[in-house]
């Protein structure tokens, strides 16, 4: 079978032949083999029909490549974009956009009866945390008619979701699994003194190492400094004690095996790494040709951003094909090295893990910067799936006969990490879970349009409850002991359906007939923080505080800073008075009741009310940049930040828009009023 010139391998025409006869699809391959022409060819297929089709996607990033590539196909006028970030062509038959925006719309009772496909990409964040329910939300609220094509690379329970997916659905689900790679992937090891090494062959290297008196790192650095300073001459390099750099990991990988995505696991060491190299590198790694190509569009490119921005250290260090890539980089920064990579002009490029997830920008070879990550709460080993995320990326397809993956692990760190490796090289990712956790604003939008019988159905109809019962029927010994456990985690029967909306009853925000208090009113428009926002705006602080500070207090409540920032001026006066009050609300038994059931803690940073307060009286991200130190670019964590701050104010303005007119129309000027420079909509 050929669709768009090409032939189809087995597993795309499998799915093509599923969607044909009108069911859904769950589709599991590795990244690069061509999933993502299954979706391609049903948007096809719902536009050649005259009807609609939606794709989504976790990332924004993601969003974006997949819009300016169905621009490309189908033309600007047929596809849309809605991210929050952008607007563009909202009623257009094919529309790409976030999944919370699609589950808002279906939340909203929007009516698609035109609405033929949804495609979720990356479907396994489904047991995210923080976003998971979303996506079980949306597969729930679809109109059964709606066909489903499901996209992942680490979906190794199928069959359980395909068998949930098809109850829910009341249609076919089919599940569709390759395992072979469209590029083959070898994965070993480098360390400095051994090169570049299979497993089996470091495996034998440090078992030398270690007969020979070499100490693994859990025995103390201080002792294995002074041991080692006792061992001078006795051959250091053959024992493989100094530590591998990502120069040595470069000076053993080129020139065969450029381009390289080096994966470091903080934005600091992405920048660090990337500098170090700008300054060290003597030659540049691009051809003369690309070299011409390069120096042409930095030109272009200082001239569009500014010498402030993209400034003569790192003009040069791109010039040499390095570059840097992380969630905080300056937005414009980070379309250019978007850019730059995808004219195969960085050859290097050191980054965080923005470039693990469905981007199509793979390389030839892929660094692995250790085998442990900090989760936000303690140092752990990569799961299966995020290391495979990040390996995918090595082989171009049409380009590389083979792709490379590589781990930078020292000797002293190898043998606590045995069990993962062999993990990882059997490639089985951990089963996906449901992390179901319904919000306030889900459920309360749910009782606006739904009797309770009907909202406890839809609850039950989750992957999670779908789960606990399949666990209790396949062993009935279990069922009261799994009862009692579920009870003990407050997820169970009746319990687990109604407890958001009791909780709702015991503040007051919902009567005992489940009629809509003040709390219920307000809630129903906040998507963001909700109970928390929500009290803020009973308390009054929203009419109190002036425009500045507000969105200041906005900026706190939806991002973060990383741990070094360090600010040039403390909060005080008025600015002082807010934060006490905002925090004492934050602290208030109404929002840390809602983080114990939703087991999520309420977000607010102080030290972001300054950069909020700033930009609404007209500062620029440069101007910004010198009233604070950072040891990385946080340019792209303050736009996202005031992004976000401004969907907030929007959706509080919506609190006011019948009642009180003049605060609905004050906090919509004030949206208008940060909507400049980076953080401007276009629509």
């Amino acid at each position: 079978m050929e669709y768009r010139g090409l032939t189809l391998d087995g597993f795309q025409e499998q799915a093509v032949s599923h969607l044909r006869d009108g069911a859904s699809v769950l589709v599991s391959a590795p990244t690069g083999t061509g999933k993502t022409l299954v979706a391609d060819w049903i948007v096809d297929q719902a536009l050649s029909d005259g009807k609609q089709v939606v794709y989504t996607a976790p990332v924004k990033a993601l969003s974006n490549q997949k819009y300016r590539d169905y621009c490309r196909l189908h033309g600007e006028e047929n596809v849309g974009l809605v991210t929050g970030d952008l607007v563009i062509r909202p009623d257009a038959p094919c529309r790409v956009m976030t999944t919370e925006i699609l589950r808002n719309m279906l939340l909203d009772g929007q009516q698609m009866p035109e609405l033929a496909a949804v495609v979720l990409d990356e479907i396994h964040f489904l047991d995210d945390p923080e976003r998971g329910t979303v996506w079980e939300e949306v597969l729930i609220y679809l109109p059964e008619s709606v066909q489903i094509v499901g996209l992942s690379a680490t979906l190794s329970n199928l069959s359980q979701f395909a068998a949930w997916l098809s109850e829910v659905r009341k249609r076919p689900v089919e599940e569709v699994k390759e395992s072979k790679r469209a590029v083959p992937m070898e994965i070993g090891f480098v360390q400095r003194d051994w090169g570049l090494v299979t497993p089996e062959q470091y495996h034998q290297h440090w078992k030398r190492w270690k007969g020979s008196g070499g100490q693994a790192r859990s025995g103390g650095r201080r002792r294995g400094r002074r041991d080692r300073r006792h061992q001078r001459g006795r051959g250091r390099e053959d024992r493989g004690e100094r530590p591998t750099s990502h120069i040595d990991v470069l000076r053993l990988l080129e020139p065969d095996r450029l381009p390289v995505l080096f994966f470091v696991f903080s934005r600091k060491e992405a920048e660090a790494r990337a500098r170090v190299m700008g300054r060290r590198r003597t030659r540049s790694f691009l051809d003369a040709t690309e070299q011409r190509r390069m120096d042409a569009r930095l030109f272009d490119a200082v001239q569009e951003i500014g010498e402030a921005v993209l400034h003569r250290e790192l003009a040069h260090t791109y010039s040499l094909g390095v570059g840097f890539h992380h969630a905080g980089l300056h937005v414009q920064l980070k379309a250019l090295v978007e850019e730059l990579y995808e004219q195969k002009l960085l050859k290097v490029l050191y980054t965080t893990s923005t470039f693990a997830l469905g981007i199509n920008m793979p390389a030839r070879t892929v660094v692995l910067d250790g085998l442990r990550k900090f989760d936000g709460q303690e140092f752990r080993p990569l799961r299966v799936r995020e290391f495979m995320q990040k390996a995918g990326r090595a082989g171009r397809r049409g380009m590389d006969e083979q792709g490379f993956v590589f781990v930078r692990l020292d000797p002293g760190d190898y043998e606590e990490h045995i069990p993962d490796v062999n993990n990882y090289l059997e490639g089985a990712s951990e089963p996906v879970h449901s992390s179901f956790n319904l919000s306030f604003n889900s459920v309360v939008r749910l009782i606006e349009r739904n009797e309770m019988p009907r909202v406890k159905e839809l609850v039950s109809q989750s992957f999670l409850a779908w789960s606990n019962r399949s666990r209790s029927q396949r062993s009935d010994k279990r069922i009261a002991a799994l009862r009692a456990e579920l009870e003990a985690e407050g997820w169970s029967g009746d319990r687990y359906a109604q407890q958001p909306s009791q909780y709702l009853v015991g503040i007051g925000y919902l009567d005992e007939d489940d009629g809509f208090a003040a709390g219920a009113r307000i809630l129903r428009h906040i998507q963001i923080s909700e109970i928390f926002t929500t009290e803020l705006v009973l308390e009054g602080l929203v009419e109190e505080l002036p425009d500045d500070l507000l969105y200041g207090i906005f900026c706190g409540m939806t991002g973060n800073l990383p741990r070094d920032v360090r600010l040039a001026h403390k909060p005080h006066g008025e600015a002082r008075g807010a934060i006490k009050a905002v925090e004492q609300v934050r602290k208030g038994p109404q929002v840390t009741g809602a983080e114990a059931i939703l087991g999520q803690e309420v977000t607010f940073t102080p030290g972001l009310v300054h950069f909020g307060a700033a930009w609404v009286n007209g500062r620029t991200l440069e101007e910004l940049a010198l009233t604070f130190w950072a040891k990385t670019d946080i340019s792209g964590n303050l736009v996202g930040c005031f992004r976000r701050a401004k969907d907030l104010c929007q959706q509080v303005s919506e609190v006011y828009r019948d009642q009180e007119p003049a605060t609905f129309e004050r906090l919509r000027a004030l949206a208008r009023r940060v909507s400049r420079d980076e953080v401007e909509v276009v629509g």
